[in-house]
């Protein structure tokens, strides 16, 4: 079921009559509630009485100027987002007014889509702003999977924890493998919609034609093989929150479709011409960097500003290197009970080879190598000689010259394999299948590479 939106008030300030009554209609039609002030000092004392979420407001008025009465509301009001309209003439005067603490300015004639873009942002500016201030004042507690006690980590938990309870639309920028879809979930686990569902769509998995009827649903017959209706995931999400994995993957024409949906909260399916309304939250998560793609002419620069009303940047495991011993001994034991094998302890060296790896895969690459270890680990101790062979060899790899001169160091990593199978069938007197089960291959490819070294 939709949770019920509250009602948005954004006080509408100017001397002009006309002027106030249109911008209302527009506010109105927008779906938010308007309240007019017809001059500088009527504004102040409409703050005073009650809390708005926004204010529009002229910065030439008759009686107390737009640069008086926003001083005036900043000192008391200091979260509470001001936008500040004016004549190009003016335009001085409101850039400054705006290093002072103002949202945003608008010149005259308006530009009505970036006017509602930028209420819009101010809006979800003001929810983080009141949030900050209750999470501070309460020091509420936030609920994760996420893992980690590096200051940059500390940092992204606190922010979280500002954004999760607001409505705010989130983009999550960060490298492959740092655990974006952990920070939306913990996101959506945090927030008022934590009980309805939580979706998840990967852009960059399905073709334009498929991810559009994933996303917004299909009629029966809309395309071959449409042999019934189907319900995309934003209708799934309804009163929930939606996850876009990879939004910078995204084709021009979908990410036209998929500003109107942000903005509208309506959409059709593929083939139909119901208006279907929805609401849902919207959290994106990108490796690219979405700023230079604007420039580039790559990605739309309206649905940009419509994602990141609040960015959240996951830091790379090589800027969080105190997490890796505690990451460690997470993924350590949780594949120690998944694979039934008993792991008494992580050798010394083994920590300081997994300490000076740089990963460059992050997180996920670091979870796959512990597996691997786990799983090729001779006794109860995760020893290096089970980690993989690039781990293994970084160390060589980046000794100082001179300080590794041992005549019998393998050359390549061709030769690394080949020294570690050798060992392995050693070890277990010949026994191919379980020295296979060991190295985590298959007992052909064991087969193979011993028939590729018989042949050299």
């Amino acid at each position: 079921m939709a949770s019920k939106k509250r009602e948005i008030t954004v006080l509408v300030v100017d001397d002009e009559q006309v002027h106030r009554y249109m911008l209302c209609s527009m506010l109105k039609d927008w779906g938010y509630h308007c309240v007019e002030a017809d001059d500088g000092d009527t504004a102040i004392e409409a703050v005073g009485r009650r809390e708005y979420d926004a204010v529009l407001m002229d910065i030439r008025m008759a009686r107390v100027s737009g640069r008086e009465a926003f001083d005036r509301i900043h000192d008391t009001q200091p979260n509470l987002p001001v936008i500040i309209m004016t004549a190009y003439s003016s335009v001085d005067d409101a850039v400054n007014i705006m290093k002072e603490g103002a949202y945003d300015y608008l010149t005259k004639p308006l530009d009505f889509d970036r006017l509602r873009l930028s209420l819009q942002r101010a809006v979800d500016h003001r929810d983080v702003q009141v949030k900050r201030e209750v999470v501070a004042g309460q020091g509420e507690s936030l609920q994760s999977g996420i893992i980690g006690r590096s200051e940059p980590m500390k940092d992204l938990m606190e922010m979280i924890g500002y954004v999760a309870p607001t409505e705010a639309t989130v983009l999550i920028h960060g490298e492959s493998g740092t655990g974006k879809e952990l920070v939306a979930e913990a996101v959506h686990i945090n927030s008022i919609r934590r009980d309805n569902p939580f979706v998840k769509v990967n852009c960059a998995a399905l073709a334009e034609s498929l991810l559009e009827s994933e996303l917004f649903g299909h009629e029966k017959g809309a395309f071959t093989g449409a042999d019934k209706r189907r319900e995309g995931r934003f209708v799934q999400a309804d009163g929930g929150t939606l996850f876009l994995d990879e939004i910078g993957e995204t084709s021009a024409a979908m990410q036209v479709k998929l500003l109107r949906v942000l903005q509208e909260q309506e959409l059709q399916r593929v083939g139909g011409e119901e208006t279907i309304t929805v609401d849902v939250r919207i959290i994106a998560a990108t490796n690219r960097d979405l700023e230079a793609e604007v420039k580039k002419g790559s990605f739309r620069e309206d649905l940009y500003y419509r994602l990141n009303v609040v960015q959240l940047t996951v830091p790379p495991l090589r800027d969080r290197h105190g997490d890796i011993p505690v990451l460690v001994e997470h993924f350590a034991r949780k594949f120690a009970e998944k694979n039934r094998r008993s792991l008494d302890s992580i050798t010394p060296e083994c920590m300081e080879l997994l300490e000076q790896y740089p990963w460059p895969g992050n997180v996920r690459e670091l979870e796959n190598a512990i597996e691997r270890g786990i799983i090729l680990m001779r006794g109860d101790q995760l020893t290096e000689k089970s980690l993989p062979l690039p781990v293994q060899n970084h160390s060589r790899s980046s000794a100082p010259d001179g300080a590794d001169d041992d005549s019998e160091t393998p050359s390549s990593l061709f030769e690394v394999e080949k020294q570690l199978i050798f060992k392995t069938l050693e070890e277990t007197g010949g026994n191919k299948s379980e020295a296979a089960r060991r190295l985590g291959i298959t007992r052909k490819t064991l087969q193979n590479k011993l028939q590729k070294y018989d042949q050299l």
